[in-house]
């Protein structure tokens, strides 16, 4: 294409979009031209390189362009957002405008305290955390698993509404990570070791936190999938119940591949929306969570009910919660849905419901709220 002649150029009050007029005695047609990607325009020794996207009002043009122009350099303002094969390229915004914070995130913590115009608020910062390791002479990384835990984690806070006993999502921090309340206490592990044991009004209060926590998780199609005591707190003031840790959530929608295959690439599921950018996720593996709370047929790598899978893990926490002590099943006899002799013993409270969750997954009780009881 021909070099065109620029009368003058302006930038307007629109990000990184130019006013262009162009000489018309260089035009015999008197039009006005709109630059593609693959065209130049050259003014005073000034090349101008524009993008596909580009609108015309009277003798001016709107061209997209990340260049320099006149000692000026505009911030980019890429059309398409190729992101890195990186975690932190997630917080990196525009792209996950809809990982921003809910409408008034702290409506339910308490300050920590007070300023003269401003609130103070504890909160927890969760960013991703990238492992590289040589292993027989070829570099490995954890970015694809990390990548993808962040972001079905996200999945979980941005989609699920608020409840009492699910941590509370305060947002994302650009180029950091996700921001998470402060939850002052400790984990369930830590509660069933305490002696004295607990009482059976406190065993029956954390089965129906953690059942109501659950099913409503459930209930958006979403699992938790690394249920075990250390992945479920609670706060020292309250005695709630918070669950968090969603890095091993899948959903319903999705389609399941087998653990076993190649990792499933996260970026490949980015997607644009008219809110901006958004990484849906349509194919996912399912993984093993914490022993010995995964499901038989997720150890197996045959889990296709999700949610099944998580009724399984409440189970083993009922059993740890029932008898005040944490109990473990051999891995080679859980993956045949074998559960040892003696293994409900001193399950006083949860026994008969504990058996209908461990066992095999087309006869498993699944999670449902009518279970909230007093026993």
């Amino acid at each position: 294409m021909a070099s065109r002649h620029i009368k003058s150029f302006t930038l307007t009050s629109k990000k990184n979009w130019w006013l262009v007029e162009v000489d018309p005695e260089e035009d015999p047609t008197g039009s006005t031209h709109s630059f593609g990607s693959d065209h130049t325009a050259v003014a005073e020794n000034t090349s101008i390189h524009t993008h596909a996207h580009s609108t015309t009002h009277g003798r001016y043009t709107h061209l997209a362009t990340p260049i320099a122009s006149r000692g000026e350099t505009p911030p980019p303002s890429p059309p398409v957002y190729n992101p890195p094969r990186h975690p932190n390229s997630i917080f990196s915004f525009p792209t996950p405008t809809s990982y921003s914070a809910p409408s008034n995130p702290v409506a339910n913590l308490s300050p920590i305290a007070f300023g003269s115009a401003s609130e103070l608020f504890k909160c927890i910062v969760k960013k991703p955390n990238v492992v590289q390791l040589e292993i027989n002479g070829e570099m490995q990384s954890n970015a694809y698993d990390v990548t993808t835990q962040f972001l079905a984690e996200l999945r979980v806070y941005t989609t699920v509404t608020r409840h009492r006993n699910i941590a509370t999502f305060l947002g994302s921090l650009e180029n950091v990570g996700m921001v998470l309340e402060y939850i002052d206490g400790r984990t369930l592990y830590d509660v069933i070791k305490v002696r004295p044991p607990l009482s059976r009004s406190q065993k029956i209060d954390y089965h129906n936190q953690l059942l109501d926590g659950l099913t409503h998780l459930h209930s958006f199609g979403l699992s938790h999938g690394d249920l075990s005591l250390l992945n479920v707190q609670v706060t020292n003031v309250s005695d709630t119940i918070k669950l968090l840790d969603f890095g091993r959530s899948v959903s319903s929608s999705s389609i399941y591949t087998s653990p076993d295959a190649e990792p499933v690439d996260p970026f490949k599921f980015l997607s644009h929306s008219s809110s901006g950018h958004k990484f849906h996720i349509t194919v996912e593996q399912i993984h093993p969570g914490t022993r010995p709370f995964s499901a038989p047929e997720i150890l197996r790598g045959e889990c296709r009910d999700h949610r099944l899978a998580d009724a399984y893990s409440f189970g083993v926490i009922l059993v740890c919660l029932d008898r005040c002590e944490s109990v473990d099943l051999k891995p080679w006899e859980q993956r045949k849905d074998l559960i040892p002799a003696g293994f409900l013993d001193g399950c006083e409270v949860f026994a008969e419901r504990c058996g209908q969750y461990l066992r095999r997954w087309n006869q498993r009780r699944r999670l449902m709220r009518e279970d909230l009881s007093d026993f």
